[in-house]
């Protein structure tokens, strides 16, 4: 007991000292982002761009796709180019032209090897150069590079308008034609990607050689090359890690694991009622199949635009399915019955382990049921809707769609969300609080679980932290407190203990050395997961430090993945300790399999590309995507799914049970995911990690690169495993089928034979 208050109070001390320090860095990114200039003025003072133009830009931008059509600071999708790199790789043409003409009165190729260099130097100093006046609040250009200016912006404003000559262009990059309708919002959107570029071109004041985006995107034209920092950063993350790595070994083979207790003869759940508020949740695993099976749908028709642009197969989809929903729906659902099936293991088993149903528990988990349900349908219908009808920013930010990846739904949407998750956390609360105020040995696994759950619905309140005008720089901080924190932490530590809790349930394991345990390896992983966070933000206009703190914390998230593959070849042990648990069998499979996505997608691929001198030239590649997938399906899918049927086991009756469908299902899902990533999406981000270290972002992320040969061969061999897959998900839902049509007669029978023993 004295231990294991010594580790809560570790715990508690690691949390508020992180969430201090991240908090203070997201002051200093506060103070030191990239300045929104009052007005972007030529030296003859013709007045270009206002503050006003550049923040409706980044809105106008959200609304029409953002983050879905393509990346702002390498953030978002991986068809369309990274606006800014785009931006910037332009306008550096345009003005190696105008100064060629002016200077040689020729065109940039057809001077000399000498002309050309002197050419060269004259446009990295005039981009490179900071002309922002802090005083004014001015930005001056000088003539030449105004009109440099005017020209590329006049390709966008064309891009999102309906300009034929950009028709192929558009269907490269699965765009629609008037994507902005309205001229003057495509005018403000050429401000707010001028201004990205300027913010990763031009030096911060009093430094030499290095823009607010620490040099990001790779631009040879402007020598946007990696700093000093993230080459060593680096080098120190990767000693750091190799060392931590060593110590968890160490430490593991210095303190021994207690064995794990003698199961008993016979099922000790078998008995186990379920109460209204735990049949209640049965429905919501159903959505959870449903949802899953709408979002690889949505998967398939999102990789296939890669190829065709605005067709599947022919047929002009994206009249009703663009790209940019087709994205959004993916990747939102992807969250969401992830969420679900974690939200409704909490609501069954708080009566289970508590042994007490709450008063008006079960009409409780059944609004809250149509309150997600109404959150979800609601939210997909209007930013579809508004999308195709192109509603404009005003409908996108408070009931369409916000254009954010992960988190993309209209702020009315989160906000019934929000109050959703704190109805949810009360419900849970409910629950299990006669098991919180009873002494036992398990009381810590079920306080760690009841304090996850709070900070799951209360952290959910980061997605309310920004605001339609709020600094691009801390839009992105705010969002991945969201994405990392929310998903990638505590659900991370709430599913966690949920496990532990079952096993304890199942006589398995021991609840005193289960508490510890719990305990320990969440204090190693939020030691490195918090601050981890900022190695998301290397490049999103953050002060240097960003780079020194992310890189060195991201490296201690690898360590405890690193030796999971233990634990997961002590639950196939446990698999096999009695004739019993085999009922219990896919379930427990499914925590082995996270085990080793753990390893491999959240470990292996996530440091492959987190490191800062890795990611400044895979930043928006492929690689981020086959981390994506890895970790995202293979992690919390895998665990969500084994959740999932370890809840409907408890639920269904006996009779009805069969595990026919499951072999195939748990086997053709992890072999298609492996499928898809290993042979396709890691060598297609491997392939644009080349292209971008050469010759740059906007080289990788281009037409010429996007729809070379062999990516487009990439994105053909994605087929045999979306296949696999998505038969894998077809035996999911036959088993789920199953489950309702057969759990009828087998009610019949147990009935019948109830009466018979009378």
């Amino acid at each position: 007991m004295h231990a294991t208050r010594k580790l809560w109070t570790w715990l508690a001390v690691i949390c508020v000292f992180s969430f201090a320090a991240l908090l203070w860095v997201g002051r200093e990114i506060y103070l030191e982002a990239p300045p929104i200039p009052i007005q972007v003025s030529s030296t003859e003072g013709t007045v270009l761009y206002t503050k006003e133009n550049v923040q409706y830009g980044q809105q106008a931008w959200l609304a029409a796709g953002g983050q879905q059509l393509g990346t702002v600071w390498g953030h978002g999708s991986y068809l369309a180019p990274d606006w800014s790199a785009d931006w910037l790789h332009r306008e550096a043409l345009a003005l190696q032209e105008l100064v060629s003409q002016r200077d040689h009165e020729r065109k940039y190729a057809e001077l000399e090897i000498g002309d050309k260099a002197r050419v060269d130097v004259t446009v990295k100093n005039e981009l490179r150069a900071n002309t922002y006046d802090a005083a004014t609040g001015t930005l001056t250009l000088s003539t030449i590079r105004a009109e440099a200016v005017r020209r590329t912006a006049a390709h966008f404003n064309d891009l999102f308008g309906d300009a034929a000559s950009l028709d192929a262009l558009r269907e490269q990059y699965a765009m629609t034609p008037n994507s902005l309708p309205k001229a003057s919002d495509r005018e403000s959107l050429t401000a707010f990607f001028f201004w990205t570029s300027w913010a990763a071109s031009t030096d911060r004041p009093g430094q030499s050689n290095l823009s607010y985006t620490s040099n990001w995107p790779h631009e040879p034209l402007v020598g946007n090359t990696p700093t000093a920092g993230a080459g060593m950063w680096s080098i120190a993350s990767v000693i750091l890690m190799i060392a931590a790595i060593a110590g968890m070994i160490f430490f593991h083979s210095m303190h021994k694991e207690e064995g794990d207790p003698t199961p008993s003869k016979n099922d000790p759940l078998f008995d186990l009622k379920p109460t209204p508020s735990m049949k209640a949740t049965r429905k919501y695993f159903f959505v959870v199949a449903g949802l899953i099976l709408a979002q690889v749908g949505m998967g398939i028709i999102t990789a296939h635009y890669s190829v065709e642009g605005n067709s599947f197969f022919g047929f002009p989809l994206a009249d009703i399915l663009p790209y940019t929903v087709s994205r959004t729906i993916h990747t939102q659902f992807a969250v969401l019955w992830i969420a679900t099936a974690w939200l409704a293991t909490g609501l069954y088993i708080a009566p289970a382990i508590s042994g007490h149903e709450p008063k008006y528990q079960a009409l409780g988990v059944n609004v809250l049921f149509y309150a997600l349900l109404f959150i979800v349908v609601g939210s997909t219908a209007f930013g579809w809707i508004g999308t195709l009808q192109k509603q404009g920013v005003d409908f996108a930010f408070w009931i369409g769609n916000q254009g954010l990846e992960f988190t993309s739904m209209g702020r009315i949407w989160q906000i019934l969300l929000f109050v959703g998750l704190l109805f949810w956390v009360t419900l849970l609360g409910r629950g299990l609080w006669p098991a919180l105020k009873k002494p036992s040995e398990s009381r810590g696994l079920i306080a760690m679980v009841f304090l996850a759950a709070v900070c799951i619905g209360g952290f959910y309140a980061t997605s309310l932290a920004w605001g339609r005008t709020t600094h691009y720089s801390m839009v992105e901080y705010w969002r991945w407190w969201l994405v990392h924190l929310w998903v990638e932490g505590f659900f991370e530590v709430f599913a966690t203990a949920v496990i532990a809790l079952l096993f304890t349930r199942l006589g398995l394991i021991r609840a005193a050395s289960a508490n510890s345990a719990i305990v320990l390896e969440t204090i190693v992983f939020l030691f490195g997961g918090i601050l981890g966070t900022l190695h998301h933000l290397y490049f999103t206009g953050t002060p240097t430090s960003v780079i020194a703190i992310g890189s060195m914390f991201s490296a201690l998230e690898v360590v405890p993945l690193s030796i999971i593959g233990i634990e997961a070849y002590r639950n196939y042990q446990r698999s096999q300790a009695a004739p019993w648990v085999q009922a219990y069998k896919w379930p427990i499979l499914c925590f082995i399999a996270v085990g080793f996505w753990n390893t491999v997608g959240a470990g292996l691929l996530g440091f492959t590309i987190n490191t800062p001198i890795a990611l400044y030239y895979m930043q928006g590649m492929n690689m981020t995507a086959a981390h994506g997938h890895a970790a995202l399906f293979g992690v919390y899918g895998m665990l969500g799914i084994g959740l999932l049927l370890f809840c409907l086991r408890g639920l269904s009756d006996r009779l009805a049970w069969s595990d026919k469908a499951l072999r195939p299902m748990f086997w053709l899902l992890n072999l298609g995911l492996a499928m898809m990533v290993f042979m396709s999406l890691v060598p297609a981000g491997i392939y644009q990690a080349w292209a971008s270290v050469t010759r740059g972002v906007w080289y990788a992320r281009s037409p010429e690169v996007v729809h070379s040969s062999f990516m487009e061969t990439m994105v053909w061999l994605r087929v045999p495993g979306d296949i696999v897959f998505s038969i894998g998900v077809m035996f999911l839902i036959v088993f789920m089928w199953r489950l309702v049509y057969q759990n009828r007669p087998a009610r019949k029978l147990a009935a019948a034979a109830l009466a018979a023993v009378k």
